[in-house]
Order: structure tokens, then sequence, then C-alpha cells
């Protein structure tokens, strides 16, 4: 066999793969083993999101730390032990993440129904879907047949951009997961609805540089409202303040419109204005709304794919926050 017949031999076989991992994750995927999952996640989104709205905004930040940590296998749903601490005890995800309880009514549900057959990983992407239809973007199919993994280290967590990353440290981030700058700028949009803790965000109202206090590209008048929520020298670290003050509840526009006004709430939000391709697609997104969530839809079902387990990988959980023994 020839050189080029031997590359040409090992490109078809990763092709095949490729094409194998995606089949194996597929819209309908319980349509014949647990028809009822996809309404059982949908009916408690929609009951937890009555009770409290918020619950959607950590659904959607839930799904994007489960699939930036491992792939997008549940892993951030496990509890920590007396010899492992797990992703969801770490300070990127403690105490900020929320919606387990959410994950862990609609397992019981479909353990009931159709024991041993429905994901934690499904669950959770699932759930993201119907937190952003909810909250009022349009809603995407989600291809399923996830399984769950077995290890959960909070070590692992720094895979996750923190809000102080500039556009060039976002895109390399967000590229080492197989997204591009755009999606990038896209699922950035997520940021428009749910709140931040103050910790978050105050160096750039207090302790910005050597040479000044306050980030200089932050709107003055935003900046005192946030003083205000975020008072200097506290301690209380359950202190929060929407993402988006015009419309916290809302998967809309406003937060590239904020953006556009310096309003922006963490560096890596503000950061998208300052090199000239992001910023136009800022613009775009603020402009177009419609677009932007036709575009949301199409990342959010990408970003669900990153580095799945499927097949005989994994396993199917009988517990979100424990491993099968």
């Amino acid at each position: 066999m020839s050189v080029r017949m031997l590359i040409n031999a090992l490109i078809f076989l990763v092709l095949c793969e490729c094409m194998m991992l995606e089949a194996q994750l597929q819209v309908g995927f319980y349509d014949n083993s647990c028809s009822m999952a996809e309404f059982i996640v949908r009916q408690e989104v929609t009951n937890a999101f009555l009770r409290n709205k918020g619950v959607a905004a950590g659904l959607v930040r839930m799904h994007f730390h489960d699939c930036f940590v491992r792939g997008c296998d549940g892993s951030v749903l496990i509890d920590s032990t007396a010899t492992n601490s797990a992703e969801k005890d770490s300070p990127a995800n403690n105490p900020s993440l929320r919606g387990f309880k959410v994950i862990d009514s609609a397992k019981a549900r479909l353990e009931s129904v159709c024991e041993g057959v429905v994901s934690c990983a499904d669950i959770v992407a699932f759930a993201a879907r119907d937190s952003v239809v909810i909250t009022g973007g349009l809603g995407y199919e989600v291809p399923a047949g996830r399984r769950d993994g077995r290890i959960s280290l909070a070590s692992e967590t720094r895979s996750l951009p923190p809000p102080t990353l500039d556009v060039d440290q976002l895109t390399q981030n967000f590229r080492s997961m197989g997204l591009t700058q755009e999606e990038m700028v896209t699922l950035s949009g997520a940021h428009t609805i749910g709140r931040s803790h103050c910790l978050a965000f105050r160096n750039r109202l207090y302790s910005f540089n050597s040479t000044t206090s306050q980030d200089p590209s932050l709107d003055l008048s935003y900046a005192a409202q946030l003083k205000q929520q975020c008072p200097e020298g506290s301690t209380d670290a359950s202190l929060v303040v929407p993402m988006n003050p015009v419309s916290p509840g809302t998967t809309d526009e406003y937060y590239y419109t904020d953006i556009l006004a310096n309003r922006g709430l963490f560096t890596s939000d503000q950061t998208l204005l300052t090199d000239p391709t992001t910023a136009i697609q800022v613009l775009q997104n603020a402009r177009f709304p419609f677009l932007w969530k036709s575009k949301f839809a199409s990342a959010m079902a990408k970003m669900g794919q990153i580095g799945v387990l499927t097949g005989t990988a994994g396993e199917i959980r009988a517990n979100c926050r424990v491993i099968n023994s």
C-alpha cells in the first residue's frame, strides 16, 4: 500500500469515527425506550421556573459548566465525598451554580417510569434548552444519547473561562472546546439572563489595576449603581446583581445593547468591543435579535456535543449526585 493510500485510509477511519459519534447522539433518542423523557424534564423546568424564575439562567449555566469540563457528561452534578472535592464545590461553581434540585426531581420521575434509561447528562442538556425557551429564546432539537461520567474533580474546573479574560483569551478557550470565535460571542449572550455575585466583578469597581481603581471602560453611571449594590469592603458573599438590568429574566438582545453602552458587567463581556471582528458581531446581535437567537440555538446544540460519552462508555447514573457502585 502506498503512503498516499495509507493516509487516505487513515483519514477515512477518522471521518467514520466522527460520523459514528454524531450518529450515536440523535434527536429522538428516547422515542422508543422512554418516550416521555423530554416532556418530563420540560415539566420539571416549568414547575421550578414558576417558583423561581432565576432557575432558568442557572440551568443554562449548568450545561455550559458541565460541557467545558470533561465534556457534557453530567460530572458537574456529582457530589463531593470525604476523599474527593467535586466540580460543583470549586470556586467557579460554588456558591453561584444552581438548579441541581430541578435535575434531581426530573431524574427521580424518570427513574420511576424508565429505570436506568435516561442519563443525567441528557437531562441537563434538555433542561438548558427548555430554560432558553421559557425565557423567550428559540427552541432547538437536542440530540441525545449521552452517557454519564464517573469522575468529577474540582481541580479541573480551571478549563472554565473566568470573568476576567480578554477577547483573545476567550477565543482561545472556546476554540480549545471546538467552538469558533463567533460562537463564543453568540454564547456569551447567555449573560442576558441571570445574576452575578459581586465578588465576580468587584475588581472593576475598586481595584482595577495599579494606576486606577475603577475600570475606565465601565460606564460611569452604571459603575455608580453597581457600587451602591456592591459596597466597598463588604464581606457579604451573598450580594448579587442582575447580569442584564433591563430584562434579567428574558433571553433577548439587551446583553449586546449593554455592551455597546459600556455596561457589560464582566471584563469578559466588555472585552468583546476591543476586537474589530467581535465588535461587529456585538453590533449585529444587538440590531438583529432574531438572527442572534437563531445563532444562539445552533451554538447551544453544538456545545451540547462537546466530549460526549456514548455507546458503552460511562454509565447511566441512578442518582445524578452519586456514581453507580
